[in-house]
């Protein structure tokens, strides 16, 4: 007697793989990281269901964009954000960092240490398109300014968060001429 395979057999193997895929798409935050548990996390932009498990998994009280108002229509992403955090009492700052300038200004990184301070505002979801070098070097300015994190330290960090790309000589001044 032959031995046959059913393609029934195959088929839901198929859709129960294919199911477990889209879950794992579905509740995965791009360039997620935790920079400090119940204070500060970083990303790429949420989508979906990520804002309904950063709220519940993370306890998100703010949410810091750092993308300009030009890149605000990018696929309806700006409406679904406001709306979300309306609707579960989170906060929603923007500190738009520009694309082509990585590094935030004076003003822009005084106003990022003033909401971290804030322990009503915690903990803070900082994100921008990819979640890579503008809020990489934003995250830099809070554990170099308010932290006391050395040099050596932030640069380990900033390079996870940049998706372990190693930094420029301008990223490293950057950070280096960080001072309180």
């Amino acid at each position: 007697m032959k031995n046959k395979k059913s393609p029934s057999g195959l088929i839901i193997i198929l859709l129960i793989a294919a199911a477990i895929v889209l879950l794992v798409r579905h509740f995965h935050i791009r360039n997620f990281h935790i920079i400090k548990p119940d204070v500060l996390y970083t990303s790429g932009q949420p989508r979906g269901m990520d804002y309904t498990r950063l709220l519940y998994k993370y306890h998100i009280g703010t949410i810091v964009n750092v993308r300009s108002a030009s890149e605000h229509r990018e696929r309806n992403w700006y409406n679904e954000e406001i709306i979300w955090a309306k609707s579960n009492g989170v906060n929603y700052i923007e500190l738009p960092i520009g694309r082509n300038k990585h590094f935030p200004d004076k003003q822009t990184q005084d106003r990022f240490l003033t909401i971290m301070a804030d322990k009503d505002k915690l903990p803070v979801l900082l994100h921008g398109s990819s979640g890579r070098k503008r809020v990489a070097m934003l995250t830099a300015v809070w554990l170099k300014k308010s932290q006391r994190y050395a040099a050596e330290e932030v640069f380990e960090i900033v390079e996870r968060i940049s998706g372990n790309c190693k930094l420029t000589e301008a990223e490293k001044e950057f950070i280096g001429g960080l001072t309180n």
